[in-house]
């Protein structure tokens, strides 16, 4: 019998087990949104990448910013760093090391925007009030939507996903 390719192996792997070559234990492997959820989708991870975005670099920013109990906090942070999302370093004659956003990090923006525009419609009492993203100008960010390649809105009614496999 012969091994197939790594890519493959691990492949059938994760369609057998519901883990990738990491050992990662995804709730559906084939599904980008599922594993996007089980790596950033818990209740603190995304607010912990939203306070990064914001400027909190330590360990004690984000306990300020969130209020969250340090040994959450402790492993979120270092699920986060596992996963790529943040990344750690120990300034010279420091005893603590700070948090970065990873390249990967940096492309949750759009998420958080989303999510964060979602909430003002639909988290919020009318006239309630709440923080607002601005651009550089301070002006309100304009809303998001997802454009086809001819500029054109794409929903969920003019969209669909083509499984894997198929």
């Amino acid at each position: 019998m012969t091994d197939a390719v790594p890519a493959e192996r691990d492949r059938e792997d994760t369609h057998r087990t519901g883990q990738d070559w990491t050992g990662q234990d995804w709730t559906d492997p084939a599904c980008p949104v599922a594993r996007a959820v089980d790596l950033v989708g818990d209740r603190w991870s995304l607010l912990i990448v939203r306070d990064a975005m914001d400027g909190a670099a330590s360990f004690t920013d984000f306990r300020n910013r969130l209020g969250v109990a340090r040994n959450i906090l402790s492993d979120r942070l270092r699920k986060l760093t596992a996963h790529g999302v943040l990344a750690t370093s120990t300034p010279p004659g420091a005893k603590r090391h700070t948090y970065r956003l990873t390249d990967a990090g940096q492309e949750l923006f759009t998420a958080v925007v989303a999510l964060r525009q979602w909430g003002e419609r639909h988290a919020f009492a009318p006239g309630e009030d709440h923080s607002v993203l601005l651009d550089d100008a301070g002006r309100d960010v304009p809303r998001f939507h997802v454009l086809d390649r001819s500029g054109r809105p794409v929903t969920a009614a003019t969209s669909h996903v083509r499984k894997a496999g198929e």
